[in-house]
């Protein structure tokens, strides 16, 4: 099916402009830009659309690449009473997501090659979006394990990760990072040094919210600061999971500095850590992992989606039942509001641009993962969002399509409503 879509206003990290797109094959095709003199396409692509199929009048909205999640649970298997693939699928497509990198700490946890790509095959028969499972550090997360890291190839895991916790052992650590640089693999780090995590929690279980949030605080410092020491020893690629601390953005800076090759290091600021702080009137006693920091933190990180390198939005998305979330659980779900909360929060408050905020959804990830996507360019994959800027709506968390229904932002009024999402050319969200 071929299509067309015009009088779109086409953004990505290099481009704001009103033009219009032909999808054909699962690619773009062709791009017509308007000089902004006229309001209609030059008659030269007549031809080209008449033998389009279908034909979309987007009436000014913006046109973008959809988005990238480097971060996301969908709790596949075993956990299907907070979310599972379809509902997870479902949720990402409405969100403007088409391609997630999902984490391993299921039930059981996915530690082997063949449970990966079981994963990946069972999702690609939904048709929505690209899936990319990881792998474990160590086997089902035991701590020591990391034989299995032997038959992965970075074709088909990208990524491993630990997500979650991190591996206690330097040596261990160290071990797995090298068997990674020998294979390509990104090892993503949820940063935490574990012998705090106890402490914290007996703060979180006392009422005392801020007080874990300062452990919690010097975990992230310290284990950001040793995951990227054995990274550039190793020479392998690392990404910094829900990076959210003023001190482990410098850290990660300064490994930026020593890196061996552009890009080594990679980080990711999820929404919730840019536009929330525990500071905020009604948010002290949220419960989430990393926990929702001081505004002088969110100020740090939001200077760094501005300015920083290779750095990057990701979701964190963690569905909960509410029962779950009553009981102490952390995480919040964040697919289907992320655009929304980060452009009424970051674009409309001006801390970025539009063109930024793309970036850092979507061409970013996409370079970090090498994936043909992430721009609005001739030839580029036909995974594009398509979003009315000017709607604003009250956030229901009922609405979700996601099982998790438990967001900080409930009530809040976004803007920026997604309305259509494209994946391989064709619709797979519509409002």
């Amino acid at each position: 099916m071929k299509t067309f879509i015009f009088n779109a206003r086409l953004i990505d990290e290099n481009t704001d402009t009103r033009g219009s797109v032909i999808l054909n094959n699962g690619k773009i095709e062709k791009i017509f830009f308007c000089d902004g003199k006229n309001s209609e396409l030059i008659k030269a692509v007549n031809s080209d659309v008449s033998s389009c199929d279908i034909q979309i009048n987007a009436e000014g909205k913006a046109l973008l690449p959809s988005f990238i999640d480097m971060h996301a649970h969908f709790r596949y298997p075993g956990q299907s009473e907070k979310e599972d693939l379809e509902t997870g699928l479902r949720a990402a497509a409405a969100g403007g997501y088409t391609a997630v990198v999902l984490m391993p700490n299921t039930n059981p946890v996915v530690s082997t090659l063949e449970e990966a790509v079981s994963i990946v095959n069972t999702a690609e028969s939904y048709g929505t979006a690209k899936v990319y499972q990881t792998v474990s550090i160590t086997s089902r997360f035991d701590g020591r394990t990391i034989e299995h890291l032997q038959y992965l190839t970075g074709d088909l895991v990208p990524v491993i990760t630990e997500d979650g916790k991190d591996v206690e052992s330097d040596e261990i650590m160290e071990e797995a990072m090298k068997i990674c640089s020998s294979k390509g693999i990104i090892v993503s780090c949820h940063c935490e040094k574990n012998e705090y995590v106890p402490f914290a929690k007996k703060k979180r279980d006392e009422g005392n919210f801020i007080e874990a949030e300062k452990i919690l605080g010097a975990a992230e410092d310290e284990s950001t600061k040793r995951n990227l020491e054995k990274a550039l020893k190793s020479n392998c690629d690392i990404h910094i999971a829900h990076c959210s601390t003023k001190k482990s953005l410098r850290y990660i800076r300064r490994a930026q500095k020593k890196e061996g090759r552009e890009g080594q290091v990679s980080y990711e600021i999820t929404p919730h850590h840019a536009c929330l702080s525990y500071e905020m009137p009604g948010l002290g006693s949220e419960l989430v992992n990393p926990p929702l920091r001081s505004n002088k933190d969110r100020k740090a990180l939001i200077k760094s989606l501005a300015r920083g390198k290779h750095v990057m939005i990701g979701t964190d998305h963690a569905p909960h039942t509410l029962d779950d979330k009553r009981n102490g659980a952390c995480g919040f779900s964040g697919i289907e509001t992320a655009f929304s909360l980060c452009y009424t929060s970051l674009v409309l408050e001006k801390y970025i641009d539009l063109k930024r905020l793309s970036s850092l959804m979507s061409a970013e990830p996409a370079r970090r993962l090498r994936l043909n996507k992430g721009l609005i360019r001739t030839g580029m994959d036909a995974d594009l969002v398509l979003i009315d800027l000017d709607d604003s709506f009250e956030v229901n968390p009922e609405s979700f399509l996601s099982k998790g229904k438990y967001t900080p932002v409930a009530g809040k009024m976004l803007s920026g409503r997604i309305c259509k999402t494209f994946y391989r050319g064709q619709v797979v969200y519509n409002l």
